[in-house]
């Protein structure tokens, strides 16, 4: 009697742990569901491979600031067979970055975006020459092989604005073997990278701001959909103060950042993201950023621009900038 006395003692006691095991496990499941709802799961896009230009996106990702602000971020590289106006128009990610131009001429597509904050207030974009062989004003091209990608927007705003008659227009192809070989040509460029890899092989170069020409589109704009921000303030928000943040931590840790671009980027290496990151500093930090914070947007720039794109006929009809544009979600500074 007394040895089923113990058994049923002993079964009682397991059943109790048991019971106990159990609540636990369902309470753990439930707290991790609840900081998993607390998180919010985003996408971004970005406008190209990675690069010093995304410098801002991966101190956010690499510091924590993201995840700070409740976010959860997947970087998606972009590149020749990405567009990221496309991804995120179709809803297959939440952000996007892009150039103000490509963002104007999206909603002359019927694609309502919005751009909530520009990593750079202008755009690196040069004619890059032989050193000793340059320009001072545009017209100076006439008489020379300019190498320029067809259908380029800024090339079509210079021949609407200069007379370029006289200008031996080539197709740029990517590759500056004819440019290296040809001391009078012109090509086109950024100044944030090919004068480097020229330099390197031993190849001196001067560039000129095509911005000199009046045509100065914010590059690397961070966007959403319309429909999106109406439905997502507080992520949107969530974003934006984690992409400005990002940026100024950038500033004093690009050394250790770009390694983790490197990582994502292989074919790039550190010496020429540290040329990027400090020629693209006056882009990121000077200029309106200088006084109102990186991010910073302006009516005045988007309306010079749409009416700019509307002058090449590129725009069916010129719309209102605040319609394409918002500075609500960017830190007062």
């Amino acid at each position: 009697m007394k040895k089923f006395n113990l058994l049923f003692l002993g079964i009682i006691f397991l059943v109790f742990l048991t019971a106990c095991s159990g609540e636990e496990a369902s309470t753990s499941e439930e707290e991790n569901k609840t900081d998993d709802k607390a998180v919010e799961h985003v996408k971004l896009v970005l406008n190209w491979f990675p690069k010093a230009q995304h410098g801002g996106v991966y101190a956010a990702q690499e510091d924590g600031i993201f995840k700070e602000n409740g976010l959860n971020v997947t970087i998606e590289p972009g590149g020749p067979q990405v567009s990221s106006v496309q991804m995120i128009a179709s809803g297959s990610a939440e952000f996007g970055l892009a150039h103000a131009d490509q963002l104007v001429i999206a909603k002359n597509q019927g694609i309502d975006l919005v751009a909530v904050a520009a990593a750079m207030q202008g755009s690196p974009q040069v004619f890059m020459f032989h050193k000793g062989h340059g320009i001072k004003d545009f017209t100076d091209l006439n008489g020379r092989k300019v190498y320029v990608q067809p259908g380029i927007t800024y090339w079509d705003f210079l021949k609407s604005k200069y007379d370029l008659s006289k200008v031996e227009e080539l197709a740029y192809n990517g590759q500056h073997t004819n440019f290296v070989n040809e001391k009078d040509s012109v090509t086109q460029a950024f100044a944030t990278s090919e004068p480097f890899f020229l330099e390197k092989e031993g190849i001196e170069t001067e560039t000129k701001l095509i911005a000199d020409a009046g045509y100065d589109p914010y590059n690397v704009v961070l966007f959403v959909t319309k429909e999106y921000l109406e439905k997502n303030e507080e992520t949107v928000q969530n974003f934006v103060t984690s992409f400005v943040k990002g940026w100024n931590s950038y500033k004093t840790s690009s050394e250790s950042i770009n390694k983790v671009i490197q990582n994502d980027n292989p074919d790039i290496a550190l010496d020429a993201l540290a040329f990027e990151t400090e020629s693209q500093e006056e882009f990121v930090y000077g200029k309106d950023a200088s006084e109102h914070g990186v991010g910073y947007m302006t009516e005045e720039r988007w309306a010079t621009l749409i009416q700019q794109l509307h002058d090449l006929d590129l725009l069916e009809k010129p719309f209102e900038a605040n319609e394409i544009f918002t500075t609500k979600y960017l830190p007062e500074k």
